[in-house]
Parts: structure tokens; sequence; C-alpha cells
């Protein structure tokens, strides 16, 4: 069989793929890969494709869609020669969204393509690109930021974060990276955060993780659906005397505390911009020195391979909540060694106070057009023993600013991941009673 011939039926079948997730492949929220239906290129249809090449390859047999078993099946003795090659062109080819669901599509036609798509796709730090679940874990790029746009629905509660400079005209279009509400409860609130923007249950699969602030907004803790890689978690005292909701063995029993965002507390209520610290306890110091390296998970969210491990002593039907100690983080990194294992901390960029306009004023590059007390720069907070130059200590990490009514820009780089990035921009939207 000629190479043309290959590709021409490689493209039959994936045009095949998507007929199939159009006429039977949407569950009840209606996504898919293709269609009207499916243009967000949310993630739980990655996931259904995934599930079904998993239960291939473990010999578990065909699911719900028989026919699409017989035809990957020739697929799969595909010389490796070639497919690493023709994966390698796809990825390549297919740089930006919606046009890199065709290498999501690759990765779902059975458990060969998806180990070499695996090894093909580098991690978000090495090649700027969101591809899989997985990404919104990863450190961003180191050199240029990756770019997004936050959408709050009042009604509901809802905030999204899409990937892109600005919303589009046609928001079908726009790509859902992450969604988070904010839920009431009668002596608390908290944000949960979601692979999509209608299922924000702890026990769906596409659960992220969590923000919960404390009474008077001052302090909020960011909690992880999963440990970081190389890190040591100690169990917390705390548990929760909700009754987990958890019915999945492959989901992890408890959330892990990776980041604490304290806002200054003002008692004399003077206007200002806020004054805000992140303490990053799953990412060390020593990760944006030259070399450094920041924690970075390349699995999956979720890992369909194999389930959650967990060393942790829970009590039946609660949900137990872990954190890391300030000396948890592993050596065994590949770059400098977590010598004290002191978190990253990051801070807000002190504004300047402009005569003319009679404002404070931050440099956001044309990113943020309207003023707010929620616009802000986080930059690195670093020891001076650690001899880290001042350039790296001035650059931006993440900053946050309003565009538009309920439309705001967020720009995030290494070592921060879009998860970790998002829950620190939701906190600028609670109420904040001791600090304002």
């Amino acid at each position: 069989m000629s190479l043309k011939s290959i590709v021409r039926e490689l493209k039959e079948m994936r045009d095949g793929i998507g007929s199939m997730s159009r006429r039977g492949g949407s569950g009840s929220d209606g996504r898919a890969f293709h269609g009207r239906s499916g243009s967000r290129h949310s993630w739980p249809s990655l996931w259904a494709e995934q599930q079904q090449s998993h239960r291939q390859g473990q010999g578990l047999g065909p699911g719900p869609e028989g026919p699409h078993h017989q035809h990957q099946g020739r697929w799969a003795n595909l010389p490796p020669e070639l497919l690493l090659d023709v994966i390698q062109r796809v990825e390549s080819s297919e740089a930006t969204w919606p046009a890199r669901r065709q290498v999501v599509a690759c990765a779902a036609i059975c458990r060969s393509w998806r180990e070499v798509t695996k090894e093909v796709v580098k991690t978000l730090e090495e090649c700027g690109r969101i591809t899989f679940p997985i990404s919104l874990k990863q450190p961003g790029p180191r050199e240029m930021p990756v770019q997004c746009f936050v959408r709050r629905e009042r009604a509901t509660s809802t905030y999204l974060l899409y990937l892109g400079l600005s919303p589009s005209m046609n928001v079908e279009k726009d790509k859902l990276l992450l969604a988070a509400r904010k839920v009431r409860r009668a002596t608390r609130t908290y944000f949960v955060i979601s692979l999509v923007s209608d299922d924000f249950s702890h026990s769906s699969s596409t659960y992220v993780g969590k923000l919960k602030p404390n009474f008077l907004g001052t302090k909020f803790t960011i909690f992880d659906s999963q440990p970081p890689p190389d890190a040591v978690v100690l169990p917390n005292n705390k548990t929760s005397k909700r009754q987990s909701k958890q019915v999945s063995p492959r989901l992890p029993l408890g959330n892990y505390n990776v980041a604490t965002v304290t806002y200054e507390l003002t008692v004399l209520r003077n206007r200002g911009p806020r004054r805000m610290q992140c303490t990053m306890h799953s990412i060390p110091a020593e990760c944006i020195q030259e070399g450094g390296k920041a924690p970075t998970p390349t699995g999956a969210i979720q890992s369909l391979d194999e389930p959650v491990s967990s060393t942790l002593p829970s009590a039946k039907g609660k949900e137990v909540a872990v954190e890391f100690s300030s000396t948890s983080l592993s050596a065994d990194l590949s770059g400098p060694a977590c010598v004290n294992g002191t978190p990253l901390v990051l801070k807000n960029k002190a504004p300047r106070w402009h005569e003319q306009l009679q404002c404070w004023c931050l440099n956001f590059r044309g990113r943020v057009t309207v003023a707010s007390v929620k616009n802000f720069q986080l930059v690195a907070s670093v020891d001076p023993s650690l001899n880290i130059p001042a350039a790296e200590q001035e650059k931006v990490i993440l900053q946050f600013g309003k565009i538009g009514k309920d439309i705001f820009t967020m720009d995030y780089r290494y070592p921060l991941s879009a998860f970790q990035a998002f829950a620190i921009c939701l906190t600028s939207f609670d109420t904040k009673p001791a600090c304002e």
C-alpha cells in the first residue's frame, strides 16, 4: 500500500470517527469532536475515546462503538516508523485550535497510536502548545506567556477560561480550558473547578480542584484533585464531616493543598490596589534559577492507565485533605536539587502612581484596558541567597486584568500551570470585606 493511500484512508477513518461522534458519541451534554455541539472541543470526548482504546488494548472487548473496534484493528499494526512519521507530520502542521483536535484524534484511534502520540507531543513548557487535558497541570513556557481570557457569567456565578487573546465573534469556536462555579453555603463559599461548564460534581471525572476562602476573604487555599509529581504528602488531621461523593476507584479520595493566596489585611481601609502573596507549596523556589525545573506531570488527569495510588490513611467515607511540608519536594528533578525545600512565593508587582491620570498604573502591554481593583501582576519573591538575577525576579509570571464587562485577560508562564493560574485569578472575584 502506497503512502498516499495510507494517508487517504487515515483521513477517511478520522472523518468516520467524527461522524460517529455526531451520531452517537454525544452524551447528556451534547459534546463531540466535530459538529456545532462540540465546537468548543471539550476534554470529555477525548477521555471517552481513550477509555475505548484502553479497553481494546487490555483485551476487554469493544465498548458501545462496535464498528470502531473493527476499523481500528488494521491501523494498530501500522509499521512503527511510518506511524511515527505520520503523527509527527500531523503534530507539526496542526499548531493551533481548533485544528489541533486532529492530534487528539490520533491519540484516540488505538493504544499504539496513543502511545506514539504521547511520545511525539512535548510538554507545554517545551512546545508551548496545549493539546491534552494534562497540559493544564503542566508549567507554561518560559519565553512567551500563554494568553487566555476569562468570561464571567453573573447569573450562574460561573467563570470560564478560554484559550486565546480575546473572545471571538463566534463563541462556539473558542477553546474552553477550564470552568469554575462559585458555590454558596450557609456558613461558607468556595469555587469548584472543572474541565466542563455544566458538571461541577466532585465525583465526576472532569473535576480538577477547588478554591476555599476564609471568612474574611484574606486567605484562599487551592486544592488539587491529584497530588503533584515528585512530592510527598502529609495527612491533615482535620477531616471533612461531609460524606465523600467519590464513586470511582480511579479518582483520588481527597484534595491536595498545593497553594495558598493571602491578601493583606487593610485595617484603616486605605485606598489603593490590593496586596497579595501566593505561596506555591508544590513548586520549589529553585525552579526559577537557570537550569531549574518545576515538577511536571506527564500522565493524564485521572489517568486511565492505572488507579491512583494513595499512601494516606483515610477513614472510610471521608474526604481527606492533605498538604505538603516545606521539605517534602523530591530532589529527584531534572535540574538543581531542592536543597532546603523552600516553596516558591509570588507577590504582586507594585504599581506606580500616575499624577496626570490620578490613578495607580501597571504596564500590561496592551492586554488590559479597563481600570479595576482586580487587575494585578505577580512576580517572584525570592531569597537573596538564591542569587537569582534581578531581570528574572522582575519577569511577570501571571497577569490578570479587565478588558470589558465581565471579560478579563489572563496570561501565565513558567512555572505556573493553567490550573494554578486560574485558581489564583478566581480569588479576585470573591468578596473581601477586610481588604477593601
